[in-house]
């Protein structure tokens, strides 16, 4: 007999009534089947496939799991029948082989937890029931089930879970009992038992209150598949409504979203828990009616996103778990097509749901002209009729009009709602009186909210600590690390100090030596040393100078250029200082040629380049000694610059640019600022006295703990920097302290500003003691922010230097301004930085929007596409373009002038008398020590950034001192950006002149066919094709009515549109992301 084949319906990503897997039978017996004695051998091949086919009809198996079982051997078939028969002959297992056992103890178990509490072997013993029960309904025969049902089982399992006390809900025994009934909903027939029960997802849903894991993902799972299962669905949505009114909760997905965002420190039992969740809430929205109801989706999405899904969706990704990522990629990517599904109804890319001027823009927009339209300014109107007062029962008014249009938004036709009706009927009091008791809950979440608040002052508690931790290991990592740079310097001069004492008694003794010996030793090798001469200053290579010449055949070598900064050349060494080479030295002939240019000369006026010229006498040791322009004019194109700016305009019509409008929006905050009046006895200044009060409320401490804060110099890290910079602002004066001390008696009296003025005032040294804390706590903040703009300028003056691409711009720039200038603005050597980004200024006469600069980037791209990447070689110049020198040495003497103030402070702390709990001399020491190394480092950084810097200044020609690193680097980085702008003007000019000349192509090729297809009919004789195809298009116009329009050129340009759009690709295909379930 061929196996009876069932079909099961298939339930989708969330389904957990069934498995690929092949079944796993567990048999209960503790004898392996291998060693079962059978009363019977095994029968034919016929009459065992008809027993086994019976027994695997009760497992009531999926398909895929039934051919598994059907393609097993003979002699597994035979033994697994084998066994099951035993199983259920078994006397000793005869109690618990059918349903009544299990359903009498779960009623008994019910009925005993109201009466009193069980012990932990009890509850043992409970679980152990229900985990039996759960066992036999996926492995026992089809008849234990339909038993099962018969005995209303599913009633009793449905009354524990209500009657459960709050032990029980958050033991084992919960989920066991939630597990029976996924179990019972693996079978077809207990799935149909389950909801056919009117209460029972509603009491499932129940079970969502607990604090147990396992229990919530279990009822999460069960909820997700029967969104899945037919007429499932709603049921779930109306579970959801039950369990918020069961949990007095605010909106019915409010736990879930809690349990979303909240976080246990468990990353296992999170992350099931938040898969779970997010599974759910994909199948809300996607199941049922939301397979095809776009407006369901948006509806139900827009609920969640009230809720804040958005943002804990965000701080989900960083679980990274695979699992959890694919949910939420699904929920993003089906939100994503809907938006865009909206927004093509509106004609419109994308709409901002939450503007509610750009709704309102949208809506008036589709309705305008049409019939529509006054019935949306009759709403508009009565809106603004609509009570305006706080706690008028306003509110509810606005409720009952939002559940009104979603009640009119979700209903189809029929009158059904999708969704749980949001109102039963349209009684404006009757609801309105509903509403009215949602302020009980309210009252409920102030106390909530309350008790939300002490958590909060408990976790800063914790967050301090933390932070106080942290605070120290940073301490004690920053000091290490000092120890070790400073252990690493010492070892460093020391082998230095080795190493000038080796030398120079190696030169003592060479020269005692050499003096005492006379002529015995011949000189050693060249560079010699002269005996009697005085010894000059060391050169970097740490040997003594060269001796005068010796007198060699060849003639001396040229002396090299002198080193940036050094002195200039002897005279006669260049010939710039007007003295003739000398002979037999034509190296130097090449820069006399420099001298004198011979630069093309332009057969017709051109536009001037407005730069500022280096005089002849300032290219020396600058860049502009190196570049040759002269190379740049054989590989230019003159002709085609004296065309682009030619000083005659031209009126020609080349490539359009196209402009956006931006709108910015902009939002402002209100500031609320409460004060309160203090009737005790005070003497300070009452605006002071009140400022201080306000300070000390946010301070949150005591008189006492401030002063032992500031004693052990916040150690536990109680005090914030923002509070101590305040504090510096109540300093006690002198005045105040006399005043204070004249009512020292009266220190009980005193408001709360007079009396801790006078307390601080106890405090010897108490300003110098708040300034060093203020500073100790600021001075890496401060390290951190200043270092970074140092290394900026520091490696921006190293890259302008070196950049060889930034070179050959400035050639070619030299090349254009000489062949564009004439006269005295002409004949140029080089040119000052600024006139770098004047190039954008010098417009081309054939059309006003191009300039020399997009010239110049043409010239690049022909002859040196290498230069074009020149912002790769100036990485770090627009960071050094926004600083300051003056402002960062002001900073770097500020931070010198508090170690210098610290230190005089430690001095006088050290002098004296140290009082219990003053803590002041071992810290500031400390940090002292580390602080002095760390800042001897950015000094030192600083110099040389200063240093680089001049250089830069020199190498391109322009005098020191007279421009900052902010200006000088800003014309860099000024100049780098309108070079990166020009190109992507030149990139879509190019655009859309290749679009121009691709549509010409096309309507030259529909021009040619059109005239092919005419002449061959005109060629065929034949025009009655002609007139009928326009016949049957004014017969279907006739059929349509297009025909009684007074313009019958519509009907013309609707044909030619839609040939165009045939020819053009017709349609738009809007991308779709894919996600892999």
């Amino acid at each position: 007999m061929p196996p009876r084949k069932r079909t099961r319906p298939a339930l989708g990503f969330l389904c957990c009534f069934g498995s690929s897997e092949p079944p796993e039978i567990n048999l209960k017996d503790s004898v392996p089947l291998q060693l079962l004695e059978f009363s019977a051998p095994m029968p034919p091949p016929e009459e065992l496939h008809a027993r086994f086919s019976e027994l695997v009809d009760e497992l009531d198996l999926t398909d895929k799991n039934r051919e598994a079982m059907f393609a097993l051997p003979a002699e597994k078939k035979w033994q697994i029948y084998c066994s099951k028969k035993k199983e259920q002959e078994d006397p000793n297992k005869l109690a618990t082989s059918w349903p009544d056992y299990y359903i009498d103890r779960i009623n008994s178990m019910a009925a005993m937890q109201t009466l009193f509490a069980f012990d932990e072997e009890e509850m043992e013993m409970r679980n152990k029931v229900v985990e039996d029960l759960k066992t036999a309904l996926r492995t026992q025969p089809m008849r234990f089930v339909t038993r099962f049902i018969e005995l209303d089982g599913l009633t009793c399992l449905l009354n524990f879970l209500r009657s459960m006390d709050y032990e029980t809900s958050e033991s084992r025994v919960h989920t066991s009992v939630i597990g029976c009934i996924k179990a019972l909903m693996n079978n077809s027939q207990g799935r149909a038992n389950v909801l056919a029960h009117p209460q029972s997802i509603n009491t499932i849903s129940q079970s969502l209150r607990s604090d147990n894991v396992k229990t919530k993902v279990a009822v999460l799972e069960i909820l997700g598949a029967v969104c899945l299962v037919p007429d499932g669905h709603k049921k779930v949505l109306q579970a959801m409504a039950h369990y918020q009114k069961y949990a007095a909760e605010r909106t019915r997905f409010q736990t879930l979203l809690n349990e979303l965002d909240r976080s246990t420190g468990r990353y296992r039992d999170e992350v099931s828990l938040k898969t779970a969740i997010m599974s759910f809430i994909n199948a809300v929205l996607n199941a049922g009616a939301g397979e095809d109801n776009l407006e369901f989706r948006l509806h139900l999405r827009y609920e969640f996103l009230m809720l804040g899904i958005q943002p804990v969706i965000d701080k989900l990704r960083e679980h990274e778990n695979a699992t959890l990522d694919r949910h939420l990629d699904f929920f993003e990517m089906v939100r994503n097509e809907d938006d865009s599904e909206l927004a093509k109804r509106f004609d419109s890319t994308h709409v901002d749901t939450k503007s509610a001027g750009s709704m309102f823009e949208i809506i008036k927009k589709k309705l305008n002209h049409t019939d529509s339209y006054p019935y949306l300014l009759s709403i508009l109107q009565h809106c603004l009729q609509m009570p305006y007062k706080r706690g008028g029962g306003s509110l509810q008014h606005w409720q009952l009009l939002d559940r009104i249009l979603q009640q009119i938004v979700l209903q189809d036709d029929k009158g059904e709602d999708p969704d749980v009706a949001p109102l039963d009927n349209f009684n404006v009091k009757n609801i309105i009186r509903m509403l009215v008791n949602e302020n009980e809950v309210k009252q409920w979440r102030e106390q909530a909210e309350k008790f939300r608040r002490d958590h909060a002052e408990l976790l800063a508690k914790l967050e301090r600590k933390e932070r106080e931790c942290e605070t120290k290991t940073q301490e004690k990592e920053d000091m290490m690390k000092t120890l070790n740079k400073m252990k690493d310097k010492l070892q460093r001069e020391g082998v230095e100090l080795r190493s000038a004492r080796e030398q120079v008694v190696d030169l003592s003794s060479r020269i005692s030596d050499i003096a005492g010996g006379g002529v015995s030793f011949p000189p050693p090798p060249p560079p010699p040393g002269g005996p009697m001469a005085p010894p000059p200053p060391p050169l970097a290579c740490g040997f003594p100078p060269p001796p005068p010449p010796l007198p060699f055949s060849c003639p001396p070598p040229p002396p090299p250029p002198p080193p940036p900064g050094g002195p200039p050349p002897p005279p006669g060494a260049p010939p710039m200082f007007g003295a003739p080479p000398p002979p037999g030295l034509p190296a130097f002939s090449m820069a006399t040629d420099l001298r004198t240019k011979s630069v093309p000369q332009p057969s017709q006026p051109l536009k001037s380049f407005n730069w500022a010229k280096l005089g002849e006498n300032k290219i020396t040791g600058t860049i502009w000694h190196d570049i040759d322009d002269l190379r740049a004019f054989k590989i230019l194109d003159l002709k085609d610059i004296e065309k682009m700016f030619s000083a005659y305009q031209r009126q020609q019509e080349l490539l359009t640019n196209q402009s956006f409008k931006q709108k910015e929006t902009g939002s402002m905050d209100d500031l609320y600022v409460s004060t309160r009046k203090v009737k005790e006895l005070s003497v300070i200044d009452g605006r002071r006295a009140q400022n201080c009060v306000i300070l000390l409320s946010k301070l949150k401490m005591s008189n006492e703990e401030i002063k032992r804060a500031i004693l052990e110099m916040d150690e536990r890290e109680e005090l914030a920097k923002d509070m101590l910079e305040q504090l510096l602002k109540f300093v006690p004066e002198k005045c105040d302290i006399d005043l204070l001390e004249e009512h020292k008696h009266e220190l009980e009296r005193m408001a709360r500003a007079d009396r801790f003025l006078f307390e601080m005032s106890r405090i010897d040294h108490y300003q110098h003691r708040l300034q060093a804390l203020f500073f100790k706590k600021k001075f890496a903040e401060r390290l951190a922010e200043t270092k970074p703009k140092v290394e900026a300028i520091l490696s921006a003056s190293k890259e302008v230097v070196r950049s060889k691409r930034l070179t050959q711009v400035l050639e070619v720039v030299l090349a254009l301004g000489n062949f564009m200038n004439k006269g005295q603005r002409g004949n140029a050597y080089g040119f000052k930085v600024s006139s770098l980004n004047k190039v954008a200024d010098t417009k081309s006469s054939i059309d006003r929007n191009i300039t020399m600069l997009h010239y110049l980037i043409m010239i690049f791209e022909k002859n040196y596409p290498d230069t074009l990447s020149v912002q790769q070689d100036l990485a770090s110049v627009q960071e050094a373009a926004k600083v300051n020198l003056a402002e960062l040495e002001k900073e770097v003497h500020s931070i010198k002038s508090g170690l210098k103030a610290l230190e005089a402070e430690l001095q006088y702390q050290q002098s004296r008398t140290r009082d219990r709990g003053d803590k002041f001399v071992p810290v500031v020491g400390d940090f002292i020590t580390v602080a002095s190394f760390s800042f001897s480092e950015l000094e030192e950084l600083l110099n040389e950034a200063k240093d680089k810097f001049a250089k830069s200044l020199k190498h391109f020609g322009e005098e020191q001192g007279r421009m900052q690193p902010d200006e000088f680097f800003g014309i860099f980085d000024t100049f780098l950006v309108s070079f990166c702008e020009a190109r992507q003007d030149l990139e879509n000019m190019q655009r859309r002149k290749d679009e121009e000349e691709r549509r010409a192509r096309m309507e030259a090729m529909l021009k040619d066919q059109r005239e092919r297809e005419r002449r061959a009919k005109k060629g065929a004789g034949g025009a009655s094709d002609e007139v009928g195809g326009e016949f049957d298009d004014l017969v279907s116009a006739l059929r349509s009515g297009e025909v009684f329009d007074k313009d019958l050129s519509k009907l013309k340009r609707n044909r030619k549109r839609s040939v165009n759009q045939l020819v053009e690709g017709g349609g738009r295909e809007r991308p779709v992301t894919k996600v892999n379930y």
